[in-house]
């Protein structure tokens, strides 16, 4: 995997962690797909095949531009290659490498991002909008590093070069956004680079980087693996690794798999604790020195599940393994930090989405949005709070219109709010049925009540009480409610 040190970024786009080529306008001399290739790219002098000399990037045809056509920037006179990240996150630096392309390289190149939700097919994924995000003269045969100061995330990025030409290879480098509501009710890989987990420091990486360590999937080879040199002297090796997430850790996995004569003789973990929300203080065990195996996957149990951040692997002497995994689940304030961070780096419209799952209002949801970044998740439920207590006639109509009746759910958050209503009995939900149409004749809209954590019993009293309300009382008890389910589901959107 490509990396340029301890704590680099990781890159989003390389193929070893899921990125890909989509679509380009053209790729008559070399493959897209090679943009993203996981190796650095490779030549061989003198090698032709159909269509002239093989070349390890992407080279596309030479346009034939008339006087006065398209000029650089103009996307009418560029090639372009659509590239999906395999994780998204916010863009810190792009690399554009145009190794052994020299003659036939571009004039210039220029990086657009966008945020696709879901699975987009090629032809949407290259279809607009776009937003530029960098742009660099070229050069033959040189690696051309931009650093970015972005605020907002990618699924994809669009490289465009004037007017034609070659580049070897593409890398994307950032953070990586995990989207900790998937991680809801299971156990993840913590330090996985899907997760944000990356390497802050090691000893040694003679032979390979210690990053693969984290890499998805199963090494195919020793050289996917870290691998340290011979250690002539005493100590031992170690590289320090930052989960993505902080969490309680169960089963920590040491895989030396493809090493068989250069496997360690022993390994020790540690917490370094610390470093982050929901982290444990302190330097705590957690796997005592143990011998491993060659060419074996170890898995050891953490019986206390100890809440950690950051970790340092040791081996001793030296050696090398193939993966490491810390398997647990995220702490609450961690998961609500997690995704509070990608919260705030979604574009507009996107957070918007995430919002009106949580109030329907689209007018609040925008107003909230446009208050991003947020210091934590108390800050963004106070302003998402005060916003509904705030809505105009407009907006509570659309709020509530987002609601459905007590007793008659229709999945989403109010199916999992209203679980205590099928404690009631054949005559209790006759009973709701007939209050919740008494009410809606009243007021004019449905029922609304905080029905998280209430047995349906609590339900149809409440309902009794609020139908003695006159109408002026009720309105003020409606806005209540709905800022207290708003906040509530807002703070459920993260919890792990």
């Amino acid at each position: 995997m490509s990396a340029s040190g301890a704590g680099a970024w990781v890159d989003l786009a390389v193929r070893a962690v899921g990125g890909g080529v989509v679509a380009a306008s053209d790729e008559t001399f070399a493959e897209k797909e090679n943009l993203v290739a996981t190796a650095a790219p490779t030549h061989a002098a003198h090698t032709f095949g159909h269509k002239g000399q093989i070349y390890d990037g992407w080279e596309t045809r030479r346009r034939r531009q008339l006087p006065g056509g398209p000029g650089p920037g103009d996307p009418a006179g560029d090639d372009w290659a659509v590239i999906r990240l395999g994780l998204p996150g916010i863009v810190h630096r792009v690399v554009v490498d145009t190794a052994f392309f020299d003659g036939n390289h571009p004039v210039s190149a220029q990086v657009d991002t966008r945020w696709i939700e879901g699975h987009p097919s090629p032809a949407e994924a290259a279809d607009g909008p776009w937003e530029p995000l960098c742009g660099t003269p070229l050069e033959g045969n040189t690696a051309h590093t931009v650093e970015v100061e972005h605020p907002r995330a990618a699924t994809h990025v669009r490289l465009r070069i004037h007017p034609d030409g070659g580049v070897a290879r593409l890398r994307v480098l950032g953070e990586v956004l995990p989207d900790v509501r998937r991680w809801r009710g299971i156990g993840v890989d913590l330090a996985s680079l899907a997760a944000g987990g990356r390497v802050l420091d090691a000893s040694n990486r003679h032979y390979s980087p210690p990053e693969n360590l984290l890499l998805p999937g199963t090494a195919a080879h020793m050289g996917e693996g870290w691998e340290t040199r011979r250690r002539r002297e005493g100590g031992f090796d170690w590289v320090d690794v930052a989960l993505g997430v902080a969490g309680r850790v169960h089963q920590v996995v040491v895989d030396t798999t493809h090493f068989v004569g250069n496997a360690p003789g022993t390994v020790r973990l540690v917490s370094l604790g610390g470093g982050g929300a929901g982290a444990g203080a302190g330097e705590r065990e957690l796997l005592p020195e143990t011998p491993v195996q060659p060419d074996a996957e170890h898995w050891f149990g953490v019986p206390d599940g100890l809440v950690v951040d950051r970790v340092r692997v040791e081996v001793r002497p030296d050696g090398g393994f193939a993966r490491l995994r810390l398997f647990g689940r995220p702490t609450r304030e961690a998961a609500a930090a997690a995704g509070l961070r990608r919260f705030d780096a979604l574009p507009a419209a996107v957070a918007e989405q995430v919002l009106l799952a949580c109030c329907s209002a689209p007018d609040w949801a925008a107003a909230v949005v446009a208050g991003r970044p947020y210091a934590d998740l108390d800050a963004l439920v106070s302003a998402a709070t005060a916003g509904v207590l705030a809505l105009d006639e407009k907006g509570l109509t659309a709020a509530l219109a987002g609601h459905a009746r007590i007793g008659a759910p229709e999945g989403g958050p109010g199916a999992r709010e209203q679980a205590g209503v099928g404690g009631l009995d054949d005559a209790g939900r006759a009973a709701l049925a007939e209050g919740n149409r008494a009410y809606e004749e009243r007021f004019g809209h449905v029922y609304l009540v905080r029905a998280a954590g209430r047995s349906g019993d609590e339900l149809l009293a409440l309902l009794a009480d609020r139908l003695r309300h006159d109408p002026e009382t009720e309105a003020e008890v409606v806005r209540a409610q709905l800022a207290e389910i708003t906040a509530l589901r807002i703070e459920d959107l993260w919890t792990p």
